[in-house]
């Protein structure tokens, strides 16, 4: 299998490395981060500026026709970074859903706009005790005409009170648990009847309680066929967990560094403590699961693009059981070598930490993903 990049995803890599590096320093990501919206606008426009938002969908609406490696690329360095702004919610979750199952009409008038950096999306799919099955859907759609009427709640939605529009999945027909039945509409946030609580998440990110209450969507705001969302909702899914396994291998080599540069300049009895051998051997684990985690999402990435349904879940499952157990042992590890130090919002340790912890539960922790893995094993 090969896994060299091509010379624009070099070039694509390179590129936004250093515009973070410019634009997205510690200090400057603590001040986006107390701000009003919990993330920044001029940062959002150099990234539609660069083609970041428009990069998986089709050059006709406003994108460059990129795959699963390049978004990869992306959410690698912007977790190196320790970015706060919506990319994964709008772009990979969102914006896929549209890519994927929107009709002409839906892609036209939507994905130049998100492309251009003007409408920003949220995934509204997770409901308080759905426990990441995908399946688990309380919020109903009932038919009104050609329209629908919306009533329920949706958890934790990343971003929901900053979003412009909702991807809500909503129940049109069957049981709660049934695969068969789910809709997706797209919901203004200001729409009557739609009522949001704002708060921010342990990792700094912001995100939202949403209720619906007779929400009314007409037949324009129907993306995909009635009661046969299920299969885009998995499938969109599997693009978010690879690429937030490349957001995590992101944020554990930032950590890995920062930790290795500790231990070379912390001074203990007279000399700095990276020349233990015991603290030596805990860094090299660091990297170890670092390594074999980038091996991972390289893998739940390319097999993201391919048709195999039946592959890309498990690869995606097998990605997201290891990353997510890596992620944990490498915010466990970097707070034990920093010591006390390691716990201060002073230091960037801290942050990296928090995310890489906040990452496992994403789209199911790695438990349910094992669980999910052993599943697909078995068809």
């Amino acid at each position: 299998m090969d896994f060299a990049f091509t010379e624009e995803q070099s070039m694509l890599a390179d590129s936004l490395a250093k515009f973070l590096a410019h634009e997205y320093g510690f200090e400057q990501r603590g001040a986006i981060r107390a701000s009003g919206e919990g993330f920044s606008r001029e940062v959002w426009r150099g990234f539609a500026e660069m083609g970041l938002l428009g990069l998986p969908f089709a050059e006709e609406h406003g994108g460059f026709g990129g795959t699963p490696v390049d978004t990869l690329l992306v959410m690698q360095a912007l977790g190196k970074a320790l970015v706060l702004e919506p990319y994964w919610s709008t772009v990979v979750m969102a914006g896929n859903a549209i890519h994927l199952g929107g009709s002409a009409a839906q892609k036209n008038a939507l994905l130049p706009a998100i492309a251009g950096g003007e409408r920003i999306f949220a995934w509204a799919h997770g409901e308080p005790g759905s426990r990441y099955d995908l399946a688990h859907v309380e919020t109903v759609a009932r038919a009104e005409g050609d329209a629908h009427v919306l009533d329920g709640k949706k958890s934790v939605v990343l971003f929901g009170a900053q979003a412009d529009s909702l991807i809500v999945s909503a129940r049109s027909e069957g049981g709660v648990r049934d695969a068969a039945g789910i809709s997706l509409f797209i919901i203004h946030r200001g729409q009557p009847g739609v009522s949001v609580r704002d708060y921010r998440t342990i990792d700094g990110l912001r995100a939202a309680e949403i209720t619906f209450k007779g929400v009314r969507a007409g037949a324009e705001a129907l993306l995909g066929d009635r009661g046969a969302g299920h299969a885009l909702i998995e499938q969109v899914s599997d693009l978010g967990l690879a690429a937030l396994c490349a957001e995590g291998v992101g944020l554990m080599e930032a950590l890995n560094a920062a930790t290795l540069e500790y231990l070379k300049t912390r001074q203990q009895f007279g000399q700095p403590i990276g020349r233990f051998q015991a603290l030596q051997h805990r860094a090299v684990d660091m990297m170890i699961h670092a390594e074999q985690s980038k091996s991972m999402a390289y893998l739940a990435a390319m097999r993201a693009g391919g048709a195999d349904a039946h592959e890309r879940r498990r690869a995606a499952a097998a990605a997201k059981a290891y990353v997510g157990r890596a992620a944990r042992r490498v915010a466990e590890e970097a707070i034990q070598l920093h010591g006390g130090m390691g716990v201060t919002n002073e230091l960037a340790a801290s942050h990296y930490a928090k995310r890489l912890v906040m990452l496992d539960f994403m789209q199911g922790d790695a438990d349910h993903h094992l669980a999910r893995f052993a599943a697909t094993a078995l068809v």
